[in-house]
């Protein structure tokens, strides 16, 4: 599969995130049955910026704002997860269980 495929398959996943939802890198990962892991998905996630791709919800597996360093400020995916009503504490997913949203039994 080449690079720009695996990243459009990765996209297409995290557009169905529902608003007022979170996923992981790694739940995409399983989802999609890539080799490549949660690792990949990162890096799809990094690229996904001036495309139409809530990468704001994808947030790794203990519910920490890992990935925001690459929104262009330090507060910018949690300001986009709480206008979602999503509560943040301290870079953190509060009620981070129950605000998962897992493809693999969502889509299924």
């Amino acid at each position: 599969m080449e690079q720009r495929d695996y990243f459009e398959d990765v996209y297409e996943v995290v557009r169905l995130i529902p608003p007022g939802r979170v996923t992981t890198y790694g739940a995409i990962a399983r989802y999609l049955g890539l080799r490549a892991g949660a690792r990949m998905v990162g890096w799809a996630m990094n690229a996904a910026h001036g495309r139409d791709v809530p990468a704001h919800r994808v947030v790794n597996r203990i519910g920490v704002l890992s990935g925001k360093h690459f929104f262009g400020s330090p507060t910018a995916m949690a300001d986009l997860l709480m206008a979602e009503g999503i509560p943040v504490k301290d870079d953190r997913v509060v009620q981070f269980k129950q605000l998962l949203w897992d493809p693999t039994t969502e889509l299924e």
